[in-house]
């Protein structure tokens, strides 16, 4: 038979022709399917060890193949890795580029594994962002999806597990993360997986600290730290981040400051250029800077102070500058305090005239922290008027006409129905329901009788805000009103105050007070009671 195939083809110059270009092809198209794979595999290895701009490259050629080929799998699958590089190198928008390019496609071809898999690295982007009601509106896709996929019980599976409970903290639903917790730590004993075994332990041991169970949060911080002891874990930078974090805030809060700095510190020795731009990493200067001034040593308190509110100044202006512009002040500073040991260590050495330079060179540093400790009063003090003036301003009330107002905006839905939601609403905050810590965007949509993706849309285009905004201004609002009203609410504690207007804790109260006025609520109360005794002694 193959004889006749042969003999058909030299008989029939155009068939021959046809049949080899037909054979060459098949043969290229293999080839550079395999060559492909190569180019993620090599762009993986790079991701694996923190090279984020190299693995890139790697999958945008792998992306190009894919694209000749048209082969949808592949360049799903590429497209996704390639917003993961993105995300950790902190891209955030080329990583939303990225996931939502894969999306386009997972529509296309229904493949359910691809769709979950770009969904998990895109609810992070958007946590980032904070788009948290989207993030969370995802969240609740996967959920329903994951057991349909080829994911159930794998590595996969775990990952997005962390991912999902990541979502979940930031709306501390703690009793949710540590289901997820559970599950996750039960696949990663079956799997063998350190990774996962140690980013779950971590997470229960945050939910503990949260809910100030502090013997139990460090049983599981130290259960992960001792699982990376023991193992080789790829990108481990990272748990032991926030390891060394939250055992310093336990120590923290127990009073035990030495400790906390001790476990901050090492996180401060371990950093390399790369990972400044980590928000915890920042927050752990600001907890630093807490744990010297605790200890009364306000020199070393005002410097990491001083460091964390110029990372975060940076953080917040240019995320894809921070590295840089944090690197090169690091450095001046550290070339600063080198010439200054120098100095101090040669001194005994030098003569009087060595000796008196160093003083001068002392009293400058001295009067350069005293500058900055005066301007920050100065900007607290200026902040505070601004804060009495506005809440001693009387306010004009008229839920109808707000009504209105807003009704006059762009609507998502009909008229009426909008117009009565946000009057129901309107009625809600009138009777101070965003103060209970179960209000939730579910439970007011309950109470409104609405569905809770369109309230979400409403409070978006009406009230200009995200529904976690839209509570968390208004708690703070009424916070900053009664602390000036109330002389006996001013005289609770933060954790009482705290729990009074719906927190479940006075960190995340202390973080939405200051993020709003600019303010401590401790600096905030001292000084509402200063000044009306100043305007007693003035009558």
């Amino acid at each position: 038979m193959f004889f006749n195939i042969k003999r058909f083809l030299l008989a029939n110059p155009v068939a021959y022709v046809v049949f080899f270009l037909g054979m060459t092809t098949t043969v290229f198209a293999q080839h550079t399917l395999e060559t492909a794979k190569q180019y993620i595999q090599q762009g993986k290895s790079l991701y694996d060890t923190d090279q984020y701009d190299q693995s890139i490259q790697y999958f945008d050629k792998a992306v190009a193949i894919a694209r000749i080929l048209k082969n949808d799998s592949l360049l799903t699958g590429a497209l996704i890795r390639k917003g993961h590089s993105f995300l950790l190198g902190g891209k955030n928008q080329e990583a939303l580029d990225s996931y939502y390019s894969a999306l386009a496609i997972t529509q296309k071809t229904k493949n359910l594994d691809q769709e979950v898999r770009a969904n998990s690295g895109l609810i992070l982007v958007l946590k980032q962002m904070n788009q948290l009601d989207k993030a969370f509106e995802i969240t609740s896709q996967i959920l329903q999806s994951i057991d349909k996929t080829s994911f159930k019980s794998t590595v996969t599976h775990v990952n997005i597990l962390a991912t999902i409970s990541d979502i979940y903290l930031t709306r501390e639903l703690y009793n949710e993360v540590l289901s997820f917790a559970e599950k996750g730590i039960q696949i990663s004993k079956a799997l063998d997986y350190k990774q996962g075994l140690v980013d779950f332990y971590i997470k229960k041991g945050m939910i503990f600290y949260y809910q100030k169970k502090y013997d139990q949060s460090f049983t599981y911080l130290h259960d992960a730290q001792h699982v990376l002891d023991e193992n080789t874990i790829a990108n481990e930078f990272f748990p032991r981040l926030n390891i060394n974090y939250f055992l310093a805030s336990c120590y923290y809060a127990q009073g035990t400051y030495d400790m906390a700095i001790e476990q901050l510190l090492k996180t401060i020795h371990a950093l390399e250029e790369k990972d400044k731009i980590k928000p915890l990493v920042i927050q752990s200067y600001l907890l630093l800077a807490n744990c010297y001034g605790e200890q009364k040593d306000f020199e070393k308190a005002l410097y990491w102070n001083n460091e964390y509110l110029q990372m975060h100044k940076d953080f917040q202006k240019d995320r894809d500058q921070i590295v840089n512009t944090i690197y090169q002040k690091e450095e001046e500073k550290l070339e600063l305090k080198l010439q200054l040991l120098k100095s101090e260590k040669e001194a005994s050495d030098r003569n009087k005239k060595w000796a008196m330079g160093l003083l001068v060179v002392l009293s400058l540093v001295l009067v350069v922290i005293v500058f900055r400790y005066a301007k920050k009063q100065k900007n607290n003090k200026i902040a505070f008027a601004e804060l009495i003036k506005k809440v001693s301003t009387p306010e004009v009330t008229d839920t109808d006409n707000v009504v209105k107002k807003e009704v006059s905006k762009q609507i998502v839905i009909d008229d009426k129905k909008v117009q009565e939601i946000l009057k129901r609403l309107n009625k809600l905050e009138e009777q101070e329901y965003y103060l209970r810590s179960d209000c939730t965007l579910r439970e007011i949509a309950k109470k409104i009788k609405s569905n809770h993706t369109y309230l979400s849309k409403i409070i978006h285009t009406h009230k200009g805000k995200y529904f976690t905004d839209y509570i968390n201004d208004l708690r703070i609002d009424y916070a900053v009103k009664r602390l000036k009203k109330d002389k006996k609410f001013r005289s609770f504690s933060i954790t009482s105050i705290a729990k009074e207007i719906g927190y479940k804790s006075d960190y995340s109260f202390t973080k939405h007070f200051k993020a709003k006025t600019g303010l401590n609520p401790s600096y905030y109360i001292k000084n509402i009671n200063r000044h009306e005794k100043s305007l007693i002694n003035t009558d």
